[in-house]
């Protein structure tokens, strides 16, 4: 039996110098948006599929910006996500505060643990680029 004596590649690289940093923040806005929005439609509530949609967003800043465009993928899923609940719930609601106020409350406490991990998943890798 013989032995290769290449090693897999463990991560796989993109041709050119990546996204910047307004390139990542229009993805993952974009990304969160049609999730919270679909899902906010269809189950009247941020869901699993937007929780995703936050790792997903956040992964995919990590793994397709250029060097330096780490703070940005840390600090733009959160700002993104309460930006577009907030606004969804607003067109639906109206100026019903009370009615807008419980929603916006309910979809960012669901949202919470993956807001929190997107956030620790963000900024260790900021920190360790840094």
């Amino acid at each position: 039996m013989s032995e290769s004596t290449t090693t897999p590649q463990a991560r796989a690289t993109i041709s050119g110098p990546g996204l910047t940093k307004p390139g990542i923040v229009i993805l993952q806005s974009l990304l969160i948006a049609l999730f919270a929005f679909l899902e906010i439609l269809i189950r009247h509530g941020v869901g699993i599929l937007t929780d995703i949609a936050l790792l997903v967003a956040v992964i995919g800043g990590i793994r397709l910006g250029r060097k330096g465009t780490q703070y940005v993928t840390a600090v733009t899923p959160p700002i993104a996500f309460a930006t577009v609940v907030f606004g969804i719930l607003f067109l639906l609601d109206g100026i019903h505060i009370t009615r807008l106020g419980l929603d916006f409350l309910s979809a960012l406490s669901s949202a919470a643990p993956y807001l929190l991990l997107s956030a620790i998943l963000g900024w260790a890798q900021y920190f360790r680029t840094r």
